[in-house]
């Protein structure tokens, strides 16, 4: 693997979501690196492309209440454990659950495996409230997906919070997990 800066030059092959999301963040100027890889199924192979990138990337959960009235993502560390009780208590909601693949594409354009905050540039009905751990917004660096399983960026923080979210018209609430047993 090998850390590029910005778009591939060749896009033959890759599907037009991912393009979508490289033109999106060169016309905000918006500065990305990238590495292309297999889909990442453990976290051996996470590991390794977080030590290409020098960052370690999010955890992205899609997740939705019990009437699917309700879709949220959450962002947060991917060292830490998810707790539904925890993280329902903080934003008034009973029982969350992972959402369905296809209230996943509908709303994010995204397919399991790639669940990224990039999806929320086509949430154009704004119906995902975001979720960020803190202790995501504490580091300088984020990474995620560019709505593919076979890419992955690494770009500011700041710049995410700063320029993507207004951009794409999505506000952000910070959430605390200890995702502790």
């Amino acid at each position: 693997m090998e850390l590029y800066n910005g778009r591939p030059e060749n896009t033959e092959g890759r599907l037009p979501r991912e393009i979508r999301t490289y033109d999106f963040l060169d016309e905000l100027g918006i500065e990305y690196q990238r590495t292309d890889h297999e889909p990442a199924d453990n976290m051996e192979a996470c590991n390794v492309i977080d030590a290409v990138l020098g960052v370690v990337i999010c955890k992205n959960l899609f997740l939705c209440n019990r009437q699917k009235t309700n879709f949220y993502l959450l962002m947060m560390p991917g060292d830490k454990k998810f707790k539904t009780k925890e993280l329902s208590s903080q934003i008034n909601s009973a029982r969350l659950s992972f959402a369905s693949a296809d209230d996943m594409l509908k709303y994010l354009d995204i397919e399991p495996g790639a669940v990224s905050i990039m999806g929320l540039m086509n949430d154009k009905e704004h119906e995902v409230r975001l979720l960020v751990d803190e202790d995501v917004l504490k580091e300088e660096y984020l990474g995620c997906h560019p709505c593919v399983c076979t890419s992955s960026l690494k770009m500011k923080t700041k710049d995410v919070i700063d320029i993507f979210l207004p951009a794409v018209g999505h506000e952000y609430e910070t959430v605390h997990l200890v995702g502790e047993d």
